[in-house]
């Protein structure tokens, strides 16, 4: 009697073949940037005032985003896990408005900011004439930029959580009086902490390789909106080396998320 081929049986060789191309695409590049480095100029060139001036800009900025997307991120997760219910069409908005800035190339968030918060904006114009507030070209305007794509990160990492939790708890409290933010606050919350921490941590990795929509609706001011991947494109014109010290910065916190993150690297998918 035949017996079935196993799912985690040897591939074909055309499979591991273009596997094996589709890996050397994602690795080669980034062996490359590690392979001509100025090693030795390493020190030196990330102790620019420049340099430090767009670390310093880059990491406060997304730290400012983290908490802002943590704040904001959490409750809408909540209700985009709890629109299952909901009728198909308003629960498909509902997921595709949180989507659509991680399909959405940036430059078009920043330009969409613009006209939402510029000074002749839909909400910036009323901003400048009542309050005398001007929004882009400020550093107020990376961290919103960098909340703008790096929430949804953040939500469905939550959601995901949420989905898998237990709500028996929740209705256990629910059932011995506990008001629904009380059940929020002292159970929910602390069931799904782990996949908070984990969104958190690519929310803040993303907000900090931002581009697009930071140079577009912030620009590039040095000390005031001009962070890490900004300098690093500018210095691409004027000094190479300068421009791979910061690509190589980038990398490491990049690399450093994924390991934090260990077998949760992305929301539903493990390693």
């Amino acid at each position: 009697m035949a017996t079935a081929p196993r799912a985690g049986g040897r591939l074909s060789w055309p499979v591991v073949a273009v596997a094996a191309l589709a890996l050397a695409l994602l690795v080669l590049p980034l062996a490359a940037l590690v392979l001509r480095a100025p090693w030795a100029r390493l020190p030196e060139l990330l102790a620019r005032e420049s340099v430090l001036q767009a670390l310093v800009l880059s990491f406060g900025t997304a730290l400012a985003a983290t908490g802002l997307c943590l704040v904001l991120g959490v409750p809408l997760a909540a209700l985009v896990a709890r629109a299952s219910g909901w009728p198909t069409l308003p629960r498909r908005l509902l997921r595709a408005a949180v989507t659509v800035p991680l399909v959405l190339p940036p430059v078009v968030g920043g330009i969409a900011l613009l006209q939402l918060l510029g000074r002749r904006g839909l909400v910036g114009g009323a901003l400048e004439d009542w309050f005398g507030l001007t929004v882009p070209f400020t550093t107020g305007a990376v961290v919103i930029a960098q909340v703008f794509v790096a929430l949804p990160f953040l939500v469905f990492a939550v959601e995901g959580a949420l989905r898998s939790a237990d709500r028996r708890t929740e209705l256990a409290a629910a059932t011995l009086g506990a008001s629904r933010w009380q059940v929020f606050r002292h159970v929910t919350l602390p069931l799904v902490a782990p996949g908070v921490a984990a969104g958190a941590v690519l929310c803040f990795s993303r907000a900090l390789g931002e581009f697009g929509a930071t140079i577009t609706f912030a620009g590039s001011l040095p000390g005031v909106t001009r962070t890490l991947p900004i300098a690093s494109y500018l210095a691409m014109q004027t000094d190479p080396d300068e421009a791979i010290a910061l690509a190589l910065l980038l990398l490491a916190v990049s690399a450093a998320v994924l390991l934090g993150l260990r077998d949760r690297w992305l929301p539903g998918v493990r390693g």
